[in-house]
């Protein structure tokens, strides 16, 4: 009787204790990070399931160098024009563009997502600009086209002896003729200039028999272009004022250098 009395008396005890609620779990709270990653901490949420949020009070960077630290935000992501995205005017230059780019890139160095909106918003400026002056240059050559085309017809058959080379044939001619000239006014003092002359005339001889493959109609021209190049130097020189012209230079040197000009242009723009 003893023993059933004790075992009602545990019962009675046990059913009488207030229940108790169970623990309510934490709710996790996810903050999608600007570079890719998602930080995980506790009160960025309030409900009991998992939610993507944006929460700007743990905004991290996920794949960047900032580690623990705050990333911070890139206000030109909000937008799609390129200028605004650098912080930059429409009529800027290139290197205010390429200044404004480095700065960004060193201020959000490890923020892949900026990272990749800064250079592709440079990328895009650099390729508008550079289609711009292609353009402007194809426009150019289509308004001379176009007034070479209106112009008279002597204008055209003159322009017909005439042609355009490379930068290369140019920039050579002209490294050699420079040369020569050199050369005459340094020896002006010791000699005359007549052997750089025979060397000036030869060379435009030289070059306009690879263009004209006929050796006589290259020397008749090399010959008119190397004595009209002395008549206009030898009635150029006396207008020149005095003060303008080193002392030590003759009339003849002076002529000499008209002439490498005129046998310049004759062995390099003639047909």
């Amino acid at each position: 009787m003893l023993q059933q009395a004790a075992v009602a008396v545990g019962q009675a005890a046990f059913l009488a204790r207030p229940l108790r609620r169970p623990p309510r779990p934490y709710s996790l709270g996810w903050a999608v990070e600007e570079g890719g990653g998602v930080a995980v901490g506790r009160g960025c949420g309030s409900h009991t399931r998992l939610r993507l949020s944006r929460c700007s009070a743990s905004l991290s960077v996920g794949a960047g160098g900032y580690g623990g630290e705050h990333a911070p935000l890139f206000p030109g992501q909000q937008t799609w024009d390129p200028y605004k995205i650098l912080g930059v005017d429409h009529d800027a230059s290139e290197e205010e563009i390429r200044s404004a780019r480095n700065f960004l890139l060193k201020q959000y160095a490890g923020h892949e997502e900026t990272e990749e909106a800064i250079e592709g918003a440079y990328e895009k400026i650099i390729m508008k600009s550079y289609s711009h002056r292609k353009k402007s240059k194809i426009n150019l050559k289509s308004k001379i086209k176009k007034q070479v085309e209106e112009s008279p017809s002597w204008f055209r058959a003159l322009l017909g002896f005439f042609e355009v080379p490379s930068a290369e044939i140019i920039s050579r001619r002209l490294a050699l003729f420079a040369f020569i000239a050199g050369w005459s006014i340094v020896t002006s003092a010791e000699t005359g200039p007549t052997f750089q002359l025979a060397l000036s005339l030869v060379s435009c001889i030289y070059f306009l028999n690879e263009k004209m493959k006929n050796l006589s109609r290259a020397s008749t021209t090399g010959l008119g272009v190397f004595v009209g190049g002395w008549i206009v130097g030898s009635l150029l020189v006396p207008v020149i004022p005095a003060f303008a012209i080193p002392p030590t230079w003759s009339i003849e040197l002076l002529s000499s250098l008209v002439t490498y000009v005129f046998l310049f242009l004759g062995c390099t723009f003639l047909k």
